[in-house]
């Protein structure tokens, strides 16, 4: 009986993965912005660029139109200044506020708010970063948040440590008016206009 039940186990984990492969998808097509849009769920100001979702100076964040909550985020990015992937963004006029963000910048580091930080929470371990196209994947896992830079885990962090508003659990302070504990656990997932020219391609989300 306990082998049966231990190769059920073993049966429902791979079937559980192949579901999970055959979910992934593309969030960009490489063509144009379907199934993005601008903060106010408009057409968005940013422009696809050899393949890449292109922002700069004035074009403002871009969100997906869709919302994830557990999940695995692949892409890669190149940049010439600050930027950010936002996640589990909730009000997309308010992303600070209401999401996650891994920062992205030009290679610099490690501090709370270097390539690879969540932003104001918790440095990457090391700058891995480079100065042309960097792979980046975040996973968001209930409560469990990781992020892997070119081929190597830098950063993660459990969000049921952040008990109080505007204090990380080491008791330095964050921008977060709210416990990260308490943030919705799904959301938009948006990147920053901060004034530079940035590029984001080979987007792909699997749901978890």
């Amino acid at each position: 009986m306990k082998k049966i039940t231990s190769t059920l186990i073993t049966l429902i984990a791979l079937l559980g993965l192949s579901l999970a492969d055959h979910h992934s998808k593309s969030l960009f097509n490489g063509k144009d912005l379907t199934g993005w849009q601008d903060r106010n769920g408009k057409v968005s100001k940013w422009e696809v660029v050899d393949g890449a979702i292109q922002g700069q100076k004035k074009t403002g964040d871009i969100w997906s139109k869709e919302r994830f909550g557990d999940f695995v985020l692949s892409l890669e990015f190149k940049t010439t200044g600050n930027s950010g992937i936002f996640f589990r963004t909730d009000n997309p006029k308010s992303p600070v506020q209401t999401g996650i963000e891994v920062q992205v910048e030009k290679p610099n580091g490690p501090n709370k708010h270097s390539v690879g930080a969540l932003y104001d929470l918790v440095p990457p371990k090391k700058n891995n970063a480079t100065t042309g196209w960097n792979k980046i994947k975040i996973t968001a896992k209930d409560n469990m948040i990781t992020v892997e830079m070119n081929g190597e885990v830098i950063n993660g962090m459990d969000l049921n440590k952040w008990t109080e508003p505007n204090k990380n659990p080491d008791g330095s302070k964050n921008k977060y008016k709210t416990p990260l504990k308490d943030f919705k656990r799904e959301g938009h997932i948006g990147f920053q206009d901060h004034g530079h020219l940035v590029s984001y391609r080979n987007i792909k989300i699997k749901k978890l």
